[in-house]
């Protein structure tokens, strides 16, 4: 979303219960919101599916107050309005969406997030809820292990603010194992499916490094002792095996991750934390990672003040590397070896998604197909998205037929 991190509109604030509610009763009234959501916001327009040229993403917005996670659908050509397919209302702003084999969705809230959910569009069956206790906060991301028996979790010790990632199984949602790391305000997580030393994949983590207050979950304090790193852990038993700092410039924070096509380059969007506006404004939001060494991408002189040093979602396709940059209402454009391509222009340009090779860039009022082509073609918001705000992520999703 287009709102800076910890100060989001009143529209766009989390549904809080007046102080004093017990934590059961809490929890029912917001699953009771998020079964309202479901009833009230699964529209069934009149969309004709074509295998051929058909597109749904997986996808988190806010709509006049309220939450919702859902499908979102539209067929491929200018014009064509995206639709909410199936849609299911939460208690707080999502984050991270995953989509695991068999359709089902897996969202959490953005940041510190009490709850984790599973849903399976389209088959009417109840969605499966899980709360935090209070002990640990989820931070926005989640991610399927290669066969989808697991899914892995960044997570904060709400006592000492240290990021773990916890590995749950996909079905029940139970955490099986725990494991550091090193670090704090974790925030999303990828696989390193290249050939290790003992041959098993790896986890790739970017801990923000951004210090908050417990007691608040958001505020940020003594950012001069940020400390943001990209982490490598054994998959099999959550060892450290790498961690990589930007050691030039500590006040960027690491935060979402993509793989180049060839999967031999790890894109980074950053988010600058310094007090000087001026160079905050001027810092750059893509650093790349080739396995052994950490670097910066500048935009020119002339575009990065207008960037604002914030980078909002990050993806990859044949053409380059694209980060969201909804301050400056735009997609940055770099190819894949770190050379400025320009900004595509797009009204609070956010969620970023590859289809085939395509990227497809969501925005306020229409979302961009091809966004990094010559001419992009553009989709306007069906009835369902008026005045909705998709949030910093949305991922393909194959065709549901409901």
């Amino acid at each position: 979303m287009a709102t800076e991190p910890g100060s989001p509109p009143e529209a766009l604030r989390a549904f809080h219960p007046a102080p004093g509610i017990p934590l059961g009763q809490r929890r029912r009234a917001l699953l009771a919101l998020a079964g309202w959501g479901a009833w009230a916001l699964t529209p069934r327009p009149a969309w004709a599916h074509n295998p051929g040229s058909s597109v749904q993403l997986a996808a988190a917005w806010e709509l006049q107050g309220s939450f919702h996670i859902g499908l979102l659908s539209t067929t491929e050509g200018a014009g064509q309005a995206l639709q909410v397919h199936d849609a299911l209302g939460v208690p707080t702003r999502a984050h991270g969406l995953c989509v695991l084999p068999g359709g089902a969705v897996l969202a959490t809230a953005r940041r510190p997030g009490d709850w984790l959910v599973r849903w399976q569009p389209g088959q009417g069956t109840e969605p499966q809820w899980l709360w935090q206790d209070g002990a640990r906060s989820f931070n926005g991301h989640v991610l399927p292990s290669p066969d989808g028996r697991q899914i892995y979790t960044t997570e904060t010790d709400a006592d000492t603010g240290a990021s773990w990632v916890a590995v749950r199984d996909a079905r029940t949602l139970e955490k099986t194992a725990e494991w550091p790391t090193h670090g704090i305000d974790a925030h999303e997580l990828v696989w390193d499916m290249r050939n290790t030393a003992s041959g098993a994949p790896t986890l790739l983590v970017a801990n923000g490094g951004v210090p908050t207050a417990p007691e608040t979950g958001r505020a940020k304090r003594a950012l001069h002792t940020m400390d943001s790193s990209l982490v490598r852990l054994d998959a099999r038993t959550g060892r450290q095996l790498g961690q990589w700092r930007l050691e030039a410039d500590p006040r960027l924070s690491l935060r979402h991750l993509a793989w180049s096509p060839d999967a031999h380059t790890l894109g980074i969007a950053l988010q600058a934390e310094h007090d000087d506006h001026a160079l905050k404004n001027a810092a750059p939001v893509l650093a790349l990672f080739d396995g052994n060494m950490l670097r910066t991408v500048a935009a020119p002189e002339p575009v990065a003040p207008r960037l604002q040093g914030y980078g909002g979602s990050m993806a990859a396709t044949p053409t380059g590397w694209a980060v969201s940059c909804p301050r400056a209402h735009g997609i940055a454009l770099f190819s894949l070896q770190g050379t400025w391509q320009g900004l595509v222009l797009l009204p609070e340009a956010c969620p970023l998604a590859v289809h085939g090779s395509v990227l497809w860039a969501g925005g306020l009022a229409g979302s961009l197909q091809n966004a990094q082509a010559p001419a992009p073609l553009m989709h306007p918001h069906g009835a369902g998205l008026q005045g909705a705000r998709l949030d910093n992520h949305w991922v393909t999703a194959a065709p549901w037929q409901g």
